[in-house]
């Protein structure tokens, strides 16, 4: 398993795609989102009280690694009292068992802001005459991918407005004109999608340019909601053919999916137990759970009335981290620089595997803008015209670096898994026996040892390079250590670039 990949062909090798899948009877009425999206029993289950006994019995399955049902994450939802905590410590030894003390990063990338909805919580949405509309051209999608290379990047997710001319042909073109970038050594390693939802014609399409994880959030799982705050007549508007679209995904082959609700819209604990149902549906359906679940919470943006009454607080979006990790122990947690970054300080230990740092929304804004984040910081506004929403963390993505190395967490831009065929019910195999952390943290180790060596500030190497001595000194002894030596050492001294485990 231990080799090294060149920088790679254009879009990255990845294994042959396998057949599409057929949906079993199962997955077909999945499509109709009734059989696993069912209201009243998940209102139902949150209005019951579990005895702590059985609370912790939960706790004890969970710190166990094996996923919840619906039912036992009800329980968790709705304990209270001393309860809270213990849940809280079982998340984060959870989150260490499975993941160690390792954060993957990334960027994400605005290619174009035109948009046929009309939600009333984006700033992107039609009737908002505020929005300055934008779809990067050819070069300026090259000139963002440089500056994102310059800082260090090694992930994206490419990000879309719901409009015809951004259908999966544009898509897959933007795939590969990123994938096609090279700034010196360093280029993408792996591109992610967040977009409308497909057909499996369109799916097909877009896993043919070499993507990573399809994202589709359902934004709310409660239909009343949905419906409220997605008009008819619009392409969003349909509730059923939103909930299948990673189904579709799948069966088109796509290993990796995510979804996600935006946290304010509705009862937070509601979202998480639906977040939970259609994790399950999907792991229990198509074999594999999604990749990852994203929790968003509302922020302010262009022409958007600053009022939600469901916004989760602070002490409860820790419940929903810690919930979402309890319930599904193998995926990935996603925790955005919506969030400012002391909250996001304070989260991440219970169970978020994934954030983004650096991160401009604006189209054009890593060279408009570009990485001086703390200009907006000076300043003390954002261009919200230009914006999706606001951001809740603008720092650039060096003092993010350093904030997690000094905090004891590994950095990490591996994508050995995507590109050596780990993925969808490859990745699982390999995470469920506890292999994660030993193969991740090689790989990680050597892509931090990249960006210190090429990107970093003299205080973040000093502090990354002591990290990666701690890490290093810790592992057992043996032909994986020596061999994580000798990269590191090809990484610094002989300017090797991209070696994987």
């Amino acid at each position: 398993m231990n080799q090294r990949r060149p920088n790679g062909p254009t879009p990255p090798e990845r294994p042959a795609a396998r057949a599409p899948r057929l949906p079993s009877i199962r997955g077909a009425l999945g499509r109709g989102g009734a059989s696993f999206i069912d209201e009243d029993r998940l209102h139902a289950l949150l209005r019951e009280r579990a005895e702590p006994a059985r609370v912790r019995d939960i706790l004890a399955k969970a710190t166990a690694k094996e996923p919840l049902t619906v039912e036992e994450t009800a329980a968790l939802l709705t304990a209270d009292g001393a309860l809270v905590g213990e849940q809280l410590a079982a998340a984060r030894a959870l989150k260490t068992a499975v993941y160690g003390n390792r954060i993957v990063l990334f960027a994400p990338l605005y290619i174009g802001n035109d948009c046929v909805n009309d939600c009333t919580y984006c700033g992107f949405r039609r009737t908002n005459r505020e929005a300055v509309r934008r779809t990067l051209s050819g070069p300026e999608l090259e000139q963002q991918t440089r500056a994102l290379l310059r800082q260090g990047h090694k992930r994206l997710i490419l990000v879309y407005g719901e409009h015809p001319r951004y259908d999966a042909g544009f898509i897959a073109e933007s795939v590969r004109q990123v994938y096609a970038v090279r700034e010196g050594k360093a280029n993408i390693r792996r591109v992610n999608i967040n977009a409308a939802p497909l057909d499996q014609a369109g799916y097909a399409t877009v896993r043919d340019a070499g993507i990573g994880t399809y994202q589709v959030f359902q934004e709310t799982y409660h239909r009343a909601t949905y419906a409220r705050v997605h008009p008819p007549k619009t392409r969003k508007g349909d509730y059923d053919w939103r909930l299948s679209s990673l189904g579709r995904a799948m069966e088109a082959g796509l290993d990796d999916v995510g979804i996600g609700a935006l946290f304010g819209l509705y009862d937070w604990r509601f979202e998480t137990l639906a977040l939970v149902a259609h994790a399950n549906h999907l792991r229990e359906v198509y074999g594999c759970g999604p990749h990852t679940v994203s929790f968003p919470r509302m922020r302010p943006a262009s022409g958007v009335a600053d009022d939600y009454p469901h916004l989760p607080s602070d002490d409860e979006l820790e419940r929903i981290v810690a919930t979402l990790r309890l319930a599904i122990p193998y995926t990935g947690l996603i925790l955005t620089a919506r969030e400012p970054a002391e909250l996001r300080r304070r989260v991440m230990a219970y169970g978020v595997s994934q954030i983004d740092a650096g991160s401009r929304l604006e189209l054009g804004g890593y060279t408009e803008v570009g990485d001086a984040q703390s200009q907006v910081q000076v300043e003390g506004a954002q261009a919200r015209e230009r914006e999706q929403f606001e951001l809740g963390d603008v720092r650039s993505l060096d003092a993010v670096m350093r904030e997690l190395v000094e905090d004891g967490y590994l950095p990490s831009f591996c994508t050995a898994c995507y590109r050596l065929g780990r993925t969808g019910e490859h990745f699982m195999e390999f995470a469920i026996p506890g292999f994660i952390k030993r193969l991740c943290t090689p790989n990680a180790l050597c892509t931090l040892e990249e960006y210190l060596v090429d990107h970093a500030s003299p205080e973040t190497r000093a502090a990354g390079e002591a990290l990666i001595a701690r890490e290093v000194a810790g592992m057992d002894a043996g032909k994986l250590t020596e061999k994580v030596r000798d990269r590191l050492r090809r990484i610094a001294e002989d300017g090797e670039r991209d070696l994987v485990f």
